[in-house]
């Protein structure tokens, strides 16, 4: 699966030009291969464009879904509260109203990835189900995937990082579901669970 050649097919679709394409990859490319980021990188969007390509019949507005895949990680500083408000402004404000897609739904779709609560907008869902597939993989690959957090997070000494995790790990488990959508929980579920409260015996 070549990224940027579905990033591409997409913008065109929408009513971008071939010189406005080039340009917003290498800007997105940038954003999504600097250093600080070992997890929220290419192979983060590659993942989500898999499932999004695999469950595409289930969305109402698969463009929007798409869309939102690739710009709902654009800002993400982990000293700051707002990466998903800042990359849903940047998102939108690259939509003219020449370019067809819904600006309202691609905002609230990125958002949704800041609570991952259930939503009305069940294409949010769908993302919200793409975004936390990563909790949910055989244990050796969700080992890489925490090491790939923590060194995000490496500014903060353990007795800062662990405590935090640990908070935020339990409140996924503390929720009735961590998926949206029944098919995630049918499949997903239970192995994610398995793998947070590891992840927790660890901390």
């Amino acid at each position: 699966m070549n990224l940027k050649e579905i990033y591409t097919n997409l913008l065109l679709e929408i009513g971008f030009t071939v010189n406005e394409i080039n340009s917003l990859w290498l800007d997105l490319e940038k954003a999504y291969s600097k250093k600080s980021r070992y997890y929220h990188n290419l192979t983060h969007l590659e993942e989500m464009v898999f499932w999004f390509t695999k469950y595409k019949e289930q969305l109402q507005q698969p463009k929007e879904v798409l869309f939102s895949i690739f710009y709902h990680d654009y800002v993400y500083k982990v000293t700051r509260k707002d990466n998903e408000l800042k990359s849903a402004e940047h998102a939108i404000a690259l939509l003219k109203s020449n370019h067809q897609l819904n600006k309202q739904k691609v905002f609230d779709h990125i958002l949704a990835t800041q609570l991952h609560q259930h939503n009305e907008n069940e294409d949010s869902n769908w993302l919200i189900d793409f975004d936390l597939k990563i909790l949910s993989k055989d244990w050796e690959d969700y080992k890489i995937y925490c090491q790939q957090i923590r060194k995000e997070y490496k500014i903060y000494p353990d007795f800062l990082y662990n405590p935090g995790r640990k908070k935020a790990l339990e409140h996924f488990l503390e929720n009735k579901n961590i998926y949206q959508t029944q098919e995630f929980r049918t499949f997903f579920e239970a192995k994610a669970r398995e793998n947070i409260q590891k992840e927790i015996a660890t901390l």
